[in-house]
């Protein structure tokens, strides 16, 4: 390819985006690929919740949302924290606000006007955009090979690389996981891909489903092995959906495959005890109410009325029974949705085999950023934010790798 780049940036979510940045505004040829018509299409899907950037809370707690990977994500998170995604953000023309979770979020609530600014950024700083070039690994001479629409290959030869593909959900939006064989056909680790941040599958009887899938569940908790979080879950068709579940989603993951299924226990109410709650079934119970009439006197909604019925043997009679069951729902997961249809991914390349820039050990001058790492985060601004803080990383360490050949 006439004209070769400094860098090549595969990938143009937002690590890739956010690395091709940095590196344009180093002065550096930059030419960014993605096999897709445009770029930033999982960005924008995300914008259509409101685009949560990153959170507000102290660096110490958003740590330990990473799990396994908190401390090899700590320098980069540091280099690039949640302060510096609301200045980069409001660096480009999008005001942020900080909601009442504290989440972070552009006041415009979607993702389309920060996207056009971003890639106005790059423009301004000379970042050649080629789409439709789908990546189809290294040639003999480590040259970067390229698919075209029509069936054609084109190589490029950069003195520097950062691959930041994503990982394989919602493979339609671009991200399908096509890279992981070829790294694997040069000896790179590269664990398993997995679904992270997905819906739970339960079986609902069909008279549930017909009346309440799309139903919410508002501030309820779920546990599991001791673990408990609290929020909102979304009955659907085949189970649940919410930030509870997708927190809880790497130990759901864990039992299932240990022992084929998890059961889960939902708290309807988990801000009142087991025996104030009993007191009040016992008062409406003395009062002629139905069991069902006495737990909607309790405030609870239809759904989760109908999920109690949901329990083989039915309804206790009994009012601590019956706050008992309220208070600790047995729901049986078979299985956790599909990758394609996950939120995120879990797995990919794996840290051992890359040095503290992100370099590849076995392939100098090829970093890895985003999604592509082997790391894994709940929703609530988690995801963005390490995306981004990585692809900041892996440029920064593009830079030092290039100046240290140029001194050579």
């Amino acid at each position: 390819m006439a004209g070769e780049p400094d860098v090549a940036v595969i990938g143009g979510g937002p690590a890739g985006l956010m690395a091709a940045e940095i590196l344009g505004g180093e002065g550096l040829a930059v030419a960014l690929y993605d096999r897709m018509p445009t770029v930033g299409r999982k960005l924008l899907m995300a914008g259509r919740g409101g685009l949560n950037l990153t959170h507000g809370e102290p660096l110490a707690r958003m740590l330990d949302r990473y799990g396994a990977a908190r401390e090899t994500l700590r320098p980069m998170l540091e280099a690039f924290d949640n302060a510096a995604v609301r200045a980069w953000a409001e660096g480009l023309g999008q005001p942020v606000f900080t909601g009442s979770s504290g989440r972070v979020f552009p006041r415009a609530l979607k993702a389309s006007p920060l996207l056009r600014a971003w890639l106005a950024r790059l423009a301004e700083r000379g970042v050649a955009i080629h789409t439709r070039h789908d990546w189809q690994g290294f040639g003999a001479d480590g040259s970067l090979r390229f698919r075209l629409a029509d069936g054609s290959e084109v190589l490029a030869r950069p003195k520097a690389t950062v691959l930041a593909l994503g990982g394989a959900s919602w493979p339609r939006l671009g991200a399908d996981g096509g890279w992981v064989e070829p790294l694997r056909a040069v000896g790179i680790d590269v664990r398993d891909l997995v679904p992270a941040n997905p819906g739970i599958d339960i079986a609902w009887s069909p008279g549930f489903v017909e009346r309440f899938a799309g139903r919410p569940l508002k501030t309820v908790e779920v546990e599991l092995d001791g673990d408990r979080q609290r929020g909102d879950l979304v009955l659907t068709a085949y189970g649940l959906e919410g930030g509870a579940i997708y927190t809880l989603g790497p130990a759901i993951r864990d039992v299932l495959a240990r022992d084929g299924k998890a059961t889960l226990n939902l708290d309807l109410r988990p801000d009142g005890d087991t025996e104030s709650i009993a007191a009040r079934l016992a008062k409406a119970f003395g009062k002629g109410r139905s069991r069902a009439n006495a737990l909607r006197a309790l405030g609870l909604a239809p759904q989760a009325v109908a999920i109690l019925r949901e329990v083989p043997g039915g309804l206790p009679a009994e009012p601590l029974a019956l706050a008992a069951l309220l208070k600790a729902v047995p729901l049986e997961v078979t299985a956790q949705r599909s990758l394609a249809r996950a939120i995120s991914t879990a797995g990919g390349v794996a840290f051992d085999g890359l040095d503290k820039r992100l370099m590849l050990r076995d392939r100098p001058g090829v970093f890895v950023a985003g999604e592509m790492l082997d790391w894994e985060a709940p929703t609530g601004g988690y995801l963005l934010q390490a995306c981004l803080a990585t692809g900041h990383w892996a440029a920064r360490g593009v830079s030092a790798f290039l100046a240290a050949q140029d001194n050579a």
